[in-house]
């Protein structure tokens, strides 16, 4: 019998957790999926609450998708993009632009958000180098954004925790206050206005020489689930377009359905210069990414190879044809089982019982947009005093969760709901319930354990 869980311990690094932790804990070994639910190797049956990290849209193991990729495999299974080219990256490249904001319409693939992002800051970077003003060098993100784990994206990274020990590897950017209006002492529209008007300050005061805006549009995913004021992305275009900067949607986390629409931009009818995408592209299935762009700025690269205008960036599996082809079957089942349309009553049912979340002892703010949801634990919900972080509340209470057959993983001790775009009603129902008995019942034994 294979020792999993040892072999685990002694073999693998996983990525964003405290490892010291994990080897004095027992994993949790994933063995298959069906649905909306993951099977440890014991057996046990779970909720993938959060799409195996924002990632699954149509449940695990759909079958459109396994035969898409199956009918790809007895074709080919990666060629290279550098000097060939290959029909599902061509025909995903020409979906794509379709179903995006008007006006891009140049695909750029990648492996993941991170790189989605490395590349549209090197793409704006160097577009305005070929245009001859080298001054424009600098970007400008929100406090609090994340924007992936490579260099350039931490360097546009507005959470502390993540990049402050790389800070002599970045380069500097210039930072606006992000629109919380949960920790704003106004109202939702003072906050959005505050936020653009110091992001105008920093637009004014480096005049010519900010290259682009780089934002996640309507909600910020791990800094909690921060969703802006309605208008603050408009806004934010719209001073784009006056400062004659670019700006670079990150919709790593927030396309392909997760805010209620296909594409965040959408609702706020926001046309970016560049747009990010990864995670649910390939519908959870495999790693894949893609920068899109406008005519404007691909052609500022179109000179003669020895004009040094070339972008010469580029991934060993850039276009993989198993990740088009996954890609391709994802938007077909969008269109099957119009995921959109039945998206609605899901996003009502779950506003419904986050009001009675809200309510709960430990609970402090509850944001939501679309299928993306964040739960705020607070030490004193009077006050909004926030737990020791070292206590793990978040942590511990997600923890306690897998033993009631579900799968979360928090950001802090913010409570992070993201189930695949798929899930039915009634398994919706369940996971709510589950998270709402949890906080209520478990989660003050979870406190007075923790604090002794």
């Amino acid at each position: 019998m294979k020792n999993l869980s040892q072999w685990d311990k002694q073999y693998v690094w996983h990525p964003f957790t405290p490892m010291q932790l994990w080897l004095e804990s027992e994993p949790l070994v994933i063995e298959r999926g069906e649905g909306v639910y993951l099977y440890d190797s014991d057996g046990n049956r779970y909720i993938d609450g959060i799409s195996s990290l924002w990632c699954n849209v149509h449940g695990h193991c759909h079958r459109h998708i396994n035969a898409a990729i199956c009918d790809q495999l007895e074709k080919i299974a990666h060629s290279t993009l550098l000097g060939l080219a290959s029909q599902p990256s061509i025909e995903l490249a020409k979906r794509l632009v379709e179903i995006t904001p008007a006006g891009l319409t140049k695909v750029f693939y990648s492996d993941s958000g991170a790189t989605a992002v490395e590349i549209a800051l090197k793409m704006a970077f160097q577009y305005w180098r070929n245009r001859g003003q080298k001054q424009r060098t600098k970007f400008i993100a929100l406090k609090q954004s994340y924007h992936g784990d490579t260099l350039g994206s931490v360097s546009v990274g507005g959470i502390r925790i993540f990049h402050e020990i790389f800070g002599p590897l970045t380069f500097e950017a210039l930072f606006c206050a992000s629109p919380h209006p949960y920790r704003f002492d106004g109202s939702a529209d003072e906050c959005r206005e505050t936020s653009l008007q110091q992001m105008e300050n920093l637009l004014r005061q480096n005049e010519n020489h900010i290259a682009a805006i780089v934002i996640e549009p309507l909600v910020q995913g791990a800094a909690g689930m921060i969703v802006h004021p309605e208008g603050f992305l408009a806004g934010v275009a719209k001073l784009a377009r006056e400062y004659d900067v670019l700006l670079i949607a990150d919709e790593v986390a927030t396309a392909f359905g997760r805010t209620g629409t296909m594409f965040a931009c959408e609702q706020e009818d926001v046309q970016p210069d560049l747009m990010c995408l990864a995670k649910g592209m390939t519908g959870g299935y495999l790693p894949a990414a893609a920068t899109l762009t406008t005519d404007r700025v691909f052609e500022a690269f179109l000179h003669e190879p020895w004009s040094k205008t070339t972008f010469y960036h580029g991934h060993t599996y850039t276009g993989n044809a198993l990740g088009c082809a996954a890609a391709l079957a994802s938007l077909e089942v969008f269109e099957q089982e119009q995921t959109i349309e039945t998206l609605q009553p899901k996003i009502a049912m779950m506003e419904n019982a986050l009001q009675s979340i809200a309510e709960l002892d430990y609970v402090g703010d509850v944001r939501q947009k679309g299928m993306m949801v964040g739960i705020e634990l607070v030490e004193n919900k009077s006050t909004g005093e926030n737990f020791d972080p070292a206590k793990r509340i978040g942590a511990k209470l997600c923890q306690h969760l897998r033993s009631m057959g579900v799968i979360l993983r928090p950001l802090g001790d913010v409570i992070v709901l993201m189930p695949p775009l798929a899930i039915q009603e009634a398994q919706l129902t369940e996971l709510l319930r589950i998270v709402s008995d949890s906080i209520q019942n478990d989660l003050a034994n979870i406190r007075k354990i923790s604090m002794a």
